[in-house]
């Protein structure tokens, strides 16, 4: 046995014979939360009660798929369609975990069954599809449910002449799908093809951060794309093309303002008035059938 074999037999006698520590669950709710923009320490409770805005610095925090839904429909009108599809897995795609061992892990903690949530909703009185992308589900990555859900959601819309409001939160293609991740680009876009050709309209919500495979599809094709304030919205991040071309970028690349300066957005909303607005454009595209 050589002098680094005889190393890591002692390292691993040593960390067995310590007692284990179970992990604290994942369920149960931090009571404090950092913001991301000035650092300020914020009660939990305080931060849902204000929709998850920072009280100090208005930063918008990541907000949880449900809330995203209370915040953007009429009370108790939300009627989910689709909840039961799952992920299969067919690469049988091992990392460090296997890949139904992380499925299985992220349903554990989300009680979602995968990163998007869809159904029915009204939004001011008005009947819409709602799809919901949720970043605490494998950072919100889109593989074979998440397409299929969002896909016939968009289809739904063109054959029932309803209007589809979709927000985007993901950090693209999901890795442990391969080519079938890659696939749902395709099959997003091309329903929203489908919903063009019905002239049914399609409101695209980009939230922080929209990034990769989605951002590249479905999410930039809307008939308005709105974004919150201060988004990440790309294809690759900052820090990927900055070590790619070994150049500093300008400050706020990327995110959203900088990105309607340059015509790639409609325009910012601010999550308070989230739902006044795309209440608005649906009462005018309404009227004006």
């Amino acid at each position: 046995m050589g002098w680094f074999d005889k190393l890591r037999s002692k390292t691993a006698k040593s960390q067995e014979d310590q007692p284990k520590q179970e992990a604290p669950s994942q369920k149960t709710p931090d009571l404090w939360k950092k913001c991301p923009g000035c650092g300020e320490t914020i009660l939990t409770k305080d931060l849902v009660r204000n929709l998850f805005l920072c009280v100090k610095c208005d930063y918008h925090m990541r907000m949880p798929v449900w809330d995203r839904v209370a915040l953007l429909s009429d009370d108790n009108s939300f009627v989910e369609f689709n909840q039961e599809l799952k992920s299969a897995d067919p690469l049988k795609f091992v990392d460090s975990k296997e890949y139904p061992q992380r499925i299985a892990e992220a349903i554990e903690k989300t009680d979602a069954f995968d990163a998007a949530m869809t159904g029915y909703v009204q939004i001011d009185g008005i009947k819409a599809i709602l799809g919901v992308m949720n970043f605490e589900f494998m950072g919100g990555s889109m593989g074979s449910v998440v397409g299929e859900k969002l896909a016939e959601a968009l289809e739904r819309g063109a054959s029932e002449k309803t209007p589809v409001v979709i927000v985007a939160t993901s950090g693209g293609a999901r890795m442990q799908e391969g080519i079938f991740s890659l696939m749902q680009m395709a099959k997003t876009s091309a329903a929203v093809k489908k919903l063009n050709a019905a002239k049914v309209p399609f409101i695209s919500i980009l939230t922080d951060p929209t990034t990769g495979g989605v951002s590249a599809s479905f999410a930039s094709l809307g008939d308005f794309n709105i974004a919150e304030p201060g988004a990440l919205i790309c294809f690759a991040g900052p820090r990927v093309i900055e070590q790619t071309i070994r150049q500093k970028l300008p400050e706020g690349f990327q995110k959203s303002k900088f990105l309607v300066e340059h015509g790639m957005l409609d325009c910012i909303v601010h999550r308070r008035t989230l739902k006044k607005q795309i209440a608005k454009i649906l009462h005018i595209l309404n009227n004006g059938r």
